[in-house]
């Protein structure tokens, strides 16, 4: 292993790339990537989907072009950390460039804006500089946005999506702090400016919540008199029933009793209406329907909530409207792959990205027959186990839902005869298809699929290279298994207490230093490289013995 390193560390960095001399594509220069023997894979974004790809994908088997504003990976789980100084910002970032040596691979700091599907070719900028880039392969890993719901007045929030989302966070808390406690402020100026409102209920609101009641309790409190201290207000509006309500509601509960304990308002069924620079404004209805308007000042305000496609996903969507109907994501098939890109050479993994779930029902027919081998109309329990096994391993995302099947055989046997006819069938690939939802836009989901995506095309370039056939769909389907999402459950840190839904009803709730350093360390064996996890471990020792640093700058 350290001989490997070392090679590593030794070898030349890539040539520099070039533009191609008198070559233009519609008024654009084209970057000039002469022919390797290799197919050129483009990959843009640096965010958990591709990252994952790029550290899984072995080396020297295609020429690597990676293509994103920010030459960094940033492990987003922890901003909320990075907001109160409990770790610092370079802890939780990774060169992008370091990533990349592994696979020789090229960078270019710019973003996607267009792309010729026909050409191959997705156009970059920066600066105002365009050029076209070609592909052979093309990963579409940009991210989300956030939704805005046509909310006035977004532009006095704040969003936890980046470094310096965190950065401007923590210099907006300090900030509110000093002066707060200026003699010319006044005691109703005090209150707003200490009145921190977190829309949105999700795991990204709900710590930082968090993280802001930790650096109170346990920082500030040391050092800011404590007139102050009792004027903080920690408010979190959730449109929903319950903060968490992706969790098991056992975890949902637990975070609203604990935020409660420790006096952080949660106001569940209210919608922003609009916000201002001193305030914000919601709306929720009583039990007979009336809506009510309310006002709470404020001093600062978290806008996270859910996920909408950014402008270069939308033009893809558009691009390919006739298989692309979600609002929200580009929709690829159980390889990941582009609904509508007919050779198959483009992918999209990542919160940009959503798979689109089997419908089992469209292959009814298809589906008895495989297993009904007796002509007598009717399933056997013993075939019903065969068609469960066969079934899931065409279908890896309704695999669980498929088990349960056969735990529920009696429930769908309706005429109690041992044995499942085609109308008894029928209801039971309904309810299958009815259970089956879409991924949620976690880490580990586009982590996974990131994985799923190196091993995947490095077992094409492998069968290209033994193989004439250079229809890429088909030899994908023929080398590749689908995509099967393994969930290793949620996480949510509480402040001095930690939460994890793990599925299935298991759950785990703690209000100690176990739950914390659980929490803790669950992220830190997720981290990219050694490099982050010294890091960490250091600003948590350091924040241990001497705290968070409360300076603004």
């Amino acid at each position: 292993m350290k001989d490997e390193l070392e090679a590593l560390d030794n070898e030349k960095p890539p040539p520099e790339l070039q533009l191609a001399a008198n070559k233009q594509h519609k008024g654009y220069a084209v970057v000039d990537l002469p022919a390797t023997g290799k197919e050129r894979l483009v990959v843009l974004g640096s965010g958990w989907g591709a990252v994952s790809l790029l550290k899984t994908l072995q080396a020297d088997l295609y020429d690597v072009i990676s293509i994103s504003p920010h030459n960094y990976f940033v492990f987003t789980p922890l901003l909320p950390s990075v907001t109160v100084g409990t770790v610092e910002f370079r802890s939780v970032m990774e060169p992008i460039r370091r990533i990349l040596k592994r696979t020789r691979g090229r960078y270019i700091e710019a973003g996607a804006v267009d792309v010729d599907f026909e050409a191959k070719m997705v156009l970059v900028e920066k600066q105002g500089q365009f050029m076209w880039v070609p592909y052979d392969r093309l990963v579409v890993g940009v991210g989300a946005q956030s939704v805005t719901h046509g909310i006035d007045g977004l532009q006095h929030c704040h969003q936890l999506k980046s470094v310096s989302d965190a950065r401007s966070i923590r210099q907006h808390i300090m900030a509110n702090f000093e002066k707060a406690v200026l003699p010319t402020t006044s005691l109703e100026e005090k209150r707003r400016l200490l009145t921190f409102v977190v829309c949105g209920g999700g795991p990204t609101g709900c710590e930082f919540a968090a993280e802001l009641y930790d650096l109170l309790v346990e920082d500030l409190v040391h050092y800011f008199p404590e007139t102050i201290q009792g004027l903080v207000n920690v408010v979190i509006v959730q449109s929903r029933d319950h903060i968490l309500n992706m969790m098991d509601q056992k975890v949902s509960e637990f975070a609203e009793d604990t935020f409660s304990r420790r006096n952080m308002k949660v106001i569940t069924n209210s919608r922003v209406a609009r916000i201002t620079e001193s305030s914000i404004f919601y709306t929720s209805k009583d039990l007979e329907g009336n809506v009510t308007e309310h006002e709470v000042p404020q001093g600062f305000v978290l806008w996270s909530t859910g996920l909408s496609l950014t402008p270069f996903t939308r033009l893809i969507c558009d691009r390919l409207a006739d298989s692309q109907k979600n609002r929200h994501a580009i929709t690829v098939d159980d390889h990941l792959r582009v609904k509508g890109i007919s050779d198959g050479s483009v992918y999209a993994l990542g919160d940009c990205a959503t798979v689109e779930m089997p419908h089992l029902l469209e292959h009814i027919q298809e589906l008895f027959d495989s297993v009904e081998h007796t002509n007598t109309g009717e399933i056997t329990r013993d075939e019903f186990e065969v068609f469960i096994h066969s079934t899931a391993r065409k279908y890896p995302l309704a695999a669980g839902h498929l088990k349960e099947l056969g735990v529920h055989f009696d429930d769908f046997d309706a005429d109690g005869n041992g044995v499942i006819c085609l109308s008894e069938f029928k209801n039971m690939l309904v309810h299958v298809d009815r259970s089956l939802t879409a991924l949620p836009a976690l880490a580990q989901v586009a982590d996974q699929e990131g994985a799923y995506l190196g091993r995947s095309l490095s077992i094409l370039a492998k069968t290209f290279a033994e193989t004439s056939d250079n229809a890429h769909s088909s030899v994908h389907d023929k080398a590749i298994q689908p995509f099967n999402y393994h969930h290793h459950g949620t996480l949510a840190y509480l402040g001095r207490a930690a939460a994890a839904d793990f599925g299935g009803g298991y759950t785990y709730r703690g209000s100690n230093l176990a739950a914390k350093y659980l929490w803790r360390s669950t992220y830190w064996s997720m981290q990219v490289s050694l490099r982050t996890r010294l890091m960490l471990a250091m600003d948590w020792t350091r924040e241990l013995l001497f705290g968070r640093d409360i300076s603004r700058f």
